[in-house]
């Protein structure tokens, strides 16, 4: 695009970009609609931002008035600029009437209305913000909760992509949504079935779902009851276990298993029922496929979690590149990755040890980064940890020499 002088009052004073819909608050300032509305719900306080001033009402929308003059005069400069790469402002649409809504709730209910209650629905909840919070206010969100337990009991999948996803978009502006999940089984239950659907049979279809139901379920989990949370059951956790190596699954998707697990590992059962649902094992595959940073430190956090109990460091020695994986991911990613690197490392040195696993941290190298742990810029309490584990084993490791052995020994 050919660089162009933007007119000042073109632009909005919170986003600083071109106006879509200016709206006028009552202090005479102008600003884009979606902008101003995030300022109201992220501040908490009807204000203007430029004055600072309070504004008059308590309803956000009684205090914005449509500029349609300025509307107009931006998308006729931008058809005029349309030469120069300029986009044109499309006129913006009426706001989500509240009543209408509500009707689309009621139309749920009725088997023959119900698709293209829940079409209209999906259209609306991508749109916009103000759409997603109106449509909240009608109680959407509670509605799709019902019908996406009610396709749960009744083994039906109609409509159902559409209610998962709209509920995604719902649910972040939505307390009553939140409350009605709260020892709801029937919900959690109504989530493992969909994350367990057969992938052989319409994939592309089945994948959706699956996505769908894990960005909800990442949502669900951190405002369940603790007694929910302790007895989430092992099925769920082999369903994500499986849905982390999906093939053409969204990074997103990926991430919301993660944080599941995090969210579910610091119950003692749920750490059993991860090991035992085979999740060790994609864990370290998942991250052999070198991820982004924030996956990577999702995969540490599991492992040194559940690399607490036996059974967990069992599986994770099972697999045959574990120890050389984490060795090779300390200094080379982040200094969350490094901790948890050698929290894991730790961890087998001092209750999983045999001589072939000893030997094995010297062959993949392990034992030589945690030395290079010692002469980095590491914190205190890093290098000391590090210290102790190779202390632990320094009458086989000081016999190499890949090792120094100053290193091993000499006081810090």
């Amino acid at each position: 695009m050919v660089d162009v002088e933007i007119p000042a009052y073109f632009i909005c004073p919170i986003s600083l970009m071109i106006m879509k819909d200016p709206v006028t608050v009552a202090t005479g300032i102008t600003y884009d609609r979606e902008s101003i509305e995030q300022w109201f719900l992220t501040t908490n306080e009807m204000s203007c931002p430029v004055t600072k001033q309070l504004l008059p009402s308590d309803n956000s929308n009684d205090s914005m008035t449509p500029n349609h003059t300025l509307r107009r005069l931006i998308q006729q400069w931008c058809t005029v600029n349309a030469i120069n790469g300029v986009d044109r402002i499309p006129t913006p649409k009426f706001p989500l009437n509240k009543i209408y809504a509500v009707k689309l709730v009621r139309d749920l209910g009725v088997p023959h209305l119900q698709q293209a209650a829940l079409k209209k629905m999906d259209a609306l909840a991508t749109e916009n913000e103000r759409n997603r919070r109106s449509m909240a206010e009608a109680g959407v969100g509670k509605a799709l909760i019902l019908l996406i337990v009610t396709c749960f009991k009744e083994g039906k999948t109609t409509g159902l992509l559409e209610a998962l996803r709209v509920l995604h978009h719902v649910w972040s502006v939505d307390e009553e949504t939140k409350v009605s999940v709260i020892g709801n089984n029937d919900f959690l239950e109504s989530l493992t079935w969909v994350l367990g659907f057969d992938h052989e049979t319409g994939h592309n279809h089945m994948l959706l779902l699956k996505t769908e139901a894990i960005l909800v379920l990442k949502m669900t989990i951190p405002v369940i009851n603790t007694a929910q949370l302790e007895l989430l059951k092992l099925e769920l956790f082999m369903n994500i276990s499986r849905l982390l190596l999906e093939k053409k699954i969204s990074q997103q998707a990926v991430k919301s298993a993660l944080h599941v697990l995090v969210e579910a590992c610091p119950w003692a059962r749920n750490r059993m029922k991860i090991v035992e649902s085979g999740a060790i094992f994609q864990l370290i595959e998942l991250e052999l496929l070198k991820p982004e940073k924030h996956v990577t430190e999702l995969i540490f956090n599991l492992l040194a979690n559940l690399c607490c109990c036996a059974d967990g460091r069992a599986q994770f020695l099972k697999h045959g590149g574990s120890i050389a994986m984490v060795s090779k991911r300390i200094l080379r990613v982040s200094p969350a990755t490094d901790d948890l690197a050698v929290q894991i490392l730790s961890s087998i040195s001092k209750f999983s040890a045999t001589h072939e696993v000893v030997l094995e941290m010297l062959l993949v190298g392990a034992v030589s980064k945690l030395c290079m742990v010692m002469q980095a810029d590491c914190p205190a309490y890093l290098k000391k940890k590090v210290r102790g584990i190779l202390r632990l084993h320094s009458n086989v490791w000081n016999n190499s020499p890949c090792i120094a052995v100053y290193l091993l020994t000499r006081p810090r």
